[in-house]
């Protein structure tokens, strides 16, 4: 009879073991999904912003017509070894931003983006300081009502 209990007690606590596998998995696997969503969002919004982006680099005529035809359009003067966002003195240019973002708003069209993804359509996603001068700006514009926020994190062109 001994042995009998002892099966009985072994296959208990080989049962609650398993149980509680089975909703650590069960957890493990609902946190993925909601990652992978997370990432299957991002991937879409990051396609959308690079075909878009795409479409400027074969045709420009159309952002240089958004940024205003006021605004005399010249090419900037830069040192052999500066980098190219950067102006004559080598030091990095930040002018524009608000109407670099606006552009790319333009561009979009009617979806939710994050901070994060404009900084990188802009090439501004090199370091913090970068991204939160986009973040920055973004909320300003949010502020003047010229971009709307959608969600915690993410923003959409204003409707005319």
């Amino acid at each position: 009879m001994v042995s009998g209990a002892r099966t009985a007690h072994n296959i208990e606590v080989t049962a609650e073991s398993l149980q509680e596998d089975l909703d650590r998995l069960r957890m493990q696997k609902q946190a993925l999904e909601r990652e992978l969503a997370a990432v299957v969002a991002h991937l879409d919004s990051v396609q959308r912003a690079l075909g878009a982006l795409q479409g400027l680099m074969r045709d420009p005529a159309p952002a240089a017509a958004r940024a205003g035809a006021a605004e005399p359009q010249r090419a900037p003067a830069h040192r052999a070894d500066a980098p190219a966002d950067a102006d004559s003195d080598g030091r990095k240019k930040y002018g524009r931003l608000t109407e670099q973002i606006l552009d790319y708003f333009a561009t979009v069209g009617d979806v939710d983006v994050r901070a994060r993804d404009v900084a990188a359509a802009l090439g501004r996603d090199t370091d913090s300081g970068s991204i939160n001068a986009v973040r920055s700006t973004l909320d300003r514009l949010v502020g003047t009502s010229r971009i709307r926020r959608s969600g915690r994190g993410l923003y959409r062109a204003k409707h005319s």
